[in-house]
């Protein structure tokens, strides 16, 4: 809130969620959503290239749950209200089927003269076994948006620093999280703590408030759950 007594509240900015689609008829989005920021490359068939999620899995939903956390409507007597609610949302669909390097490069490079910033919440396994991260292709995207995007502002590309706690993952062992050109962005419980999802290492450049119990809570219920066992 005071940032938005600033008027920061996103007004002029385009965001793109990078994901399984984003339903942008949903009342809280679709004033705000931008279809020159979005695009579908799941759907061949598709002339509209219209990034709404296929409806028959019910798991493509996380696309627009990170839309709605940028850019729901404000006031709309509807739900809640996006962080940037005058930010301009659209969304690219490419998680709904086999994801390539060639794919992810396309995604992340897609109209980036007109996308200031460019947001992921997905990653390598959070199995705390997997070294990965980007290939040739992406790697390249990343660079030539970080340096060359928006007109030679360069692109914003924001990374989730993942959901691996539990498997004691590091954020460190994923090449989207550290790469040089990614911003790196972990979650913080409403009490200040890290949530028991959470991964922390060196690349983490911010948090933002989330939902879940803290690490030390979860490990304690696991305690009193053995107990009794």
């Amino acid at each position: 809130m005071p940032a938005w007594q600033r008027h920061i509240t996103g007004s002029g900015v385009v965001v793109t969620v990078v994901d399984d689609g984003i339903d942008h008829k949903n009342t809280d989005l679709k004033g705000n959503y931008d279809p020159q920021a979005s695009f579908d490359f799941n759907d061949h068939f598709d002339t509209l290239h219209d990034p709404i999620p296929n409806s028959s899995d019910k798991l493509n939903g996380h696309g627009t749950k990170c839309a709605g956390e940028v850019a729901m409507q404000a006031n709309n007597s509807f739900c809640g209200v996006g962080i940037a609610f005058n930010a301009r949302i659209g969304g690219i669909r490419i998680l709904d089927g086999k994801v390539t390097d060639a794919l992810e490069a396309a995604a992340l490079s897609y109209n980036n003269n007109y996308i200031d910033i460019y947001t992921c919440c997905w990653g390598p396994n959070d199995n705390g076994m997997v070294f990965d991260g980007p290939r040739n292709l992406t790697t390249k995207a990343l660079k030539e948006g970080a340096e060359k995007g928006r007109g030679g502002k360069g692109n914003i590309f924001i990374w989730a620093s993942g959901n691996g706690g539990l498997a004691n993952d590091h954020c460190g062992t994923d090449g989207y999280v550290n790469n040089i050109y990614t911003v790196a962005v972990g979650a913080v419980s409403n009490l200040g703590l890290s949530p028991f999802y959470s991964e922390a290492c060196a690349a983490v450049m911010a948090v933002v408030p989330t939902g879940g119990s803290s690490a030390y809570s979860y490990s304690f219920l696991e305690d009193e759950n053995s107990l009794r066992e």
